[in-house]
C-alpha cells in the first residue's frame, strides 16, 4: 500500500501548516489559562495557610486565657448555700415542725462551712460527716441521731441525712 502523495498538493500543505499552527497557538492558549488559573489556586491558598496560622495562634491564645480563667474560677469557688434533707422523718412519724427543726440544727452545725472554698471542704468531708453523725440532736424533749446517706459538694453543700432515736 502506497501513502497518496498529498504533500506535494499546496491546498493540503495549507491545510496541515494551518493544523500546525492552531495547534501551537491552542497550546500556547492553554498554557497560559492553565497557568493564570494556576497562579489564582496557589494565591487562594496561601491566603488561607495564612488565615489557619493566624485563627491557630488566636485560638491557642484563646485556650491559654481560658484555661487560666477555669483554674482562677475554680480556686474561687466557694460554699454559698446549705442544704440539708431528712428522708426518713414520715417513717417514724415525726410531724413536719420536728423535722424543720432538726433540719435546722443541722444546718447551724454546718454555718461554719459557709462562705469556704470547695477545697478544703471536700479535703475534710470525712471530718463533716462524722460531725454530723456524732452529734445528739435534742428536740422537744427526744434525743435524735443522723445518718449522712448522701453529701454534695458544691456551691450548694447538700446532705441527705436519715435520722434515728438515741438509746
Amino acid at each position: 500500500m502506497r501513502i497518496p502523495p498529498y504533500h506535494r498538493q499546496p491546498g493540503w500543505q495549507r491545510f496541515f501548516a494551518g493544523m500546525m499552527a492552531g495547534a501551537a497557538a491552542a497550546w500556547c492558549v492553554f498554557l497560559f489559562t492553565y497557568g493564570v488559573l494556576q497562579e489564582k489556586q496557589v494565591k487562594i491558598i496561601q491566603e488561607q495557610k495564612s488565615a489557619v496560622l493566624e485563627l491557630t495562634r488566636k485560638n491557642s491564645i484563646y485556650q491559654e486565657d481560658s484555661r487560666e480563667l477555669n483554674e482562677e474560677v475554680n480556686k474561687k469557688l466557694v460554699v454559698q448555700e446549705l442544704n440539708v434533707k431528712l428522708t426518713n422523718g414520715e417513717r417514724f412519724k415525726l410531724s413536719p415542725l420536728t423535722i424543720h427543726k432538726i433540719e435546722i440544727e443541722a444546718k447551724k452545725d454546718l454555718s461554719d462551712l459557709l462562705e469556704r472554698d470547695l477545697e478544703s471542704i471536700f479535703e475534710s468531708r470525712k471530718i463533716i460527716k462524722k460531725a454530723i453523725e456524732n452529734k445528739v440532736y435534742r428536740i422537744d424533749d427526744k434525743d435524735y441521731r443522723l445518718l449522712v446517706k448522701e453529701m454534695t459538694i458544691y456551691t450548694t453543700l447538700y446532705l441527705e441525712v436519715e435520722v434515728s432515736f438515741v438509746d
